[in-house]
């Protein structure tokens, strides 16, 4: 493509016009595009706040009827609430480094044998029952005196949540964390402290109410909003009319200036093939007498 012809075709006051109508109607589908985002956004927070409450809001169901000991823990599991019966051994951990209303303090972690699932575990003894680790709540320091978990055969009413990885036994700083200290609910790690059978999630403990210092916690976080697809199809689609018109404009500009140098060039070819014409027929006339 011949720059100096695109630029001259540009310039044209047709095609500035018509460069000026596309620009206002590219504007027009960007502003169409961004307010179906801000639909598409709406809406998937709207859809997630939906399911969020269906979860959070269902009656507690016995924990055998979504998790078995060992079992892959699945992300529809996350905020279900479910209830199971055992017996606190009065084994205890602080989670280290976790945040509640943007204070930082420490996640009180107890193990929990379970005796009950509510539908095919049944142990006597909780020697040898599976083992499920609970959140009791959060204190806002390690000094606090913690109230005993309760103890005897009881009831345990929580949200469950998907163990973590690993973690490096390390405090912010890079110093080892004390004895009975973790900074990680990993089911791995804590296999090896506490023994199997042993559930692949946590629950975070909603009834009974934790005493006085340890603080409840509120439902896990569920997996984020997301967006509406259809909304954001339809933003694409805008956005790509919006370019699309501009790209009318550039193809018009481009395929006229082609034609502007295809005819100059044929005007060219015609004067050259005239001049040699003429110059033929002057070395064919006779020569004048004198």
């Amino acid at each position: 493509m011949n720059a100096r012809a695109f630029w001259r075709v540009a310039a044209t006051g047709r095609m500035l016009t018509l460069l000026v109508l596309l620009t206002l109607a590219a504007v027009a589908c960007g502003l169409l595009g961004s307010w179906q985002l801000d639909r598409a956004e709406l809406r998937g927070a709207q859809a997630a706040e939906e399911a969020r409450q269906a979860v959070l809001g269902a009656p507690p169901v016995p924990i055998g009827e979504l998790l078995t000991p060992g079992q892959t823990f699945s992300g529809d599991f996350v905020g279900r609430r479910v209830m199971v019966r055992g017996e606190f051994t009065g084994v205890e951990l602080l989670v280290d480094g976790r945040v509640r209303d943007g204070e930082t303090g420490f996640l009180v972690l107890a193990e929990l044998r379970v005796l009950d699932d509510g539908v095919s575990l049944a142990s006597e003894s909780a020697d040898d029952a599976p083992v499920l680790a609970v959140v009791r709540g959060w204190v806002p320091s390690a000094e606090v005196e913690l109230p005993p978990a309760p103890s005897g055969e009881t009831s345990v009413t929580g949200y469950l949540q998907v163990g973590e990885a690993a973690g490096d036994g390390r405090a912010s700083d890079g110093s080892p964390l004390p004895e009975g200290h973790t900074d990680a609910i990993s089911m791995a790690q804590l296999a090896s402290a506490w023994g199997t059978p042993i559930y692949t999630g946590y629950l975070v403990q909603s009834e009974p109410e934790p005493s006085t210092p340890i603080l409840a916690l509120g439902p896990p976080a569920l997996p984020g909003s997301g967006l509406a697809w259809r909304n954001l199809m339809y933003a694409l689609q805008w956005w790509i009319f919006g370019g699309f018109a501009l790209a009318i404009w550039f193809r018009s500009v481009r395929d006229e200036a082609r034609d502007l140098v295809a005819g100059e060039l044929a005007q060219q070819d015609a004067q050259q093939e005239a001049t040699v014409q003429a110059q033929g027929d002057a070395s064919l006339a006779p020569p004048s007498s004198t």
